[in-house]
């Protein structure tokens, strides 16, 4: 998306703010709660469908099937479901959810060195609402 605007092709985000706009609905598939998680686990390696439940963690069997079939219909995921007894099925990346996964990371990495300033950004609003808040009732 340029800043000119002036004979570029209209950048999908310039409507993101759209409630059907095709890059706010892949933006929020891919940075869901569990959108997020799960494709972090799927850039270390495929998973069966038991084995990521546990390792994403307090997802419900109902909430990891959606957000699978919405990332798979996304392109982002690839089920291979094997022709055995028990039935086994493995979850991976696609190229394209290899690629939205490293973005991911690479913002869940940042999250992760920036908590200790956001607690004390969160501490310092804190304080000033109850400062404020004794300030009316004197």
């Amino acid at each position: 998306m340029g800043v000119s605007g002036v004979g570029e092709p209209k950048s999908l985000l310039a409507d993101v703010d759209g409630a059907m706009c095709p890059a706010r609905l892949v933006l929020e598939h891919v940075t869901s709660r569990w959108g997020v998680l799960i494709l972090i686990a799927l850039s270390e390696r495929s998973y069966r469908f038991s084995e990521l439940r546990r390792r994403v963690g307090r997802v419900s069997e109902k909430m990891l099937t959606q957000t699978l079939q919405t990332l798979e219909r996304d392109g982002f995921v690839h089920r291979a479901a094997q022709p055995v007894i028990p039935p086994r099925v493995d979850y991976s990346l696609t190229t394209l959810g290899e690629e939205a996964a490293r973005q991911v990371r690479e913002l869940a990495q940042w999250t992760d060195r920036r908590v200790p300033e956001v607690e004390r950004a969160r501490a310092r609003y804190d304080e000033a609402r109850r400062e404020r808040a004794t300030d009316r009732s004197q």
